[in-house]
């Protein structure tokens, strides 16, 4: 039976991809950062679809404590066959000049470096087997810069071209790096990044049918279930409505 490792798995993107490949029979470490969500869904997926599931509670902007988590994996979950770099946000609809720093400073250390430190984390072990697989989880944000997107595009940007490097540095280790860039899709994302306001949450998705978590899960899955030799590099998901980060039909 294989291994995934999906971080931020507690909501979102993460928790519908912890649910596909926990009911395609795969171990599952799942991590976050808030231990309610994260042990209840340990349980819920122990229960529906009888998988082993670990779960690991730290911050992904944590180096030292994503370090620690990993190193200390029982010995059953040592093995991670995939990595799922899904642990991510953006905060802030601002105008470069309006923008929050802080902001900036935890977009950047959760999109960008967080994968840096977890994947630095995982990946020994792929080494040392020849074969592995890394999925990334990005946005259209890293394919085209939009008003008042500023910090958190140039996190996403930065995570594609990261992206991009990992796939030339790792190929001589026949690792496969998948980087899925979605578009607008109606999760707690908004929530976030409005700062809790419901109203201006929702009118992200008026007059469109978005994404869901599961239909990006199902594009992720299937990512990981070709053959040995063939790598999907980079893969850019919207709505039918949704051409790209300008172009959307209400």
């Amino acid at each position: 039976m294989r291994t995934v490792l999906i971080t931020g798995a507690t909501a979102g993107f993460g928790k519908a991809i912890a649910e596909k490949f926990a009911s395609n029979n795969f171990n599952v470490i799942i991590t976050g950062r808030r231990a309610n969500r994260l042990n209840e869904l340990v349980k819920q997926l122990t229960a529906a679809y009888n998988v082993k599931v670990h779960g690991l509670e730290f911050d992904v902007r944590d180096k030292k404590a994503v370090f620690s988590a990993i190193e200390q994996l029982p010995a059953e979950f040592k093995k991670i066959d995939i990595l799922i770099n899904n642990a991510g946000l953006a905060l802030g609809r601002d105008y470069f000049e309006d923008a929050d720093i802080d902001d900036w400073d935890t977009m950047l250390d959760t999109n960008v470096k967080g994968v840096m430190y977890v994947t630095k984390a995982v990946i020994p072990g792929m080494i040392e087997r020849k074969e592995g697989h890394i999925i990334n989880m990005g946005s259209i944000a890293g394919k085209e810069v939009y008003e008042r997107g500023n910090g958190y595009c140039a996190s996403k940007y930065g995570l594609d071209a990261l992206s991009q490097s990992m796939r030339v540095d790792l190929l001589r280790h026949k690792i496969k790096v998948t980087a899925i860039h979605p578009g607008a899709a109606e999760t707690e994302f908004s929530m976030v990044r409005f700062k809790g306001n419901a109203e201006a949450a929702d009118k992200m998705y008026e007059g469109y049918q978005p994404l869901s978590a599961a239909d990006v899960a199902d594009v992720v899955y299937y990512t990981t279930t070709l053959p040995s030799h063939v790598c999907i590099n980079d893969l850019v998901l919207t709505c039918v409505a949704q051409a790209n980060s300008f172009y959307l039909h209400r």
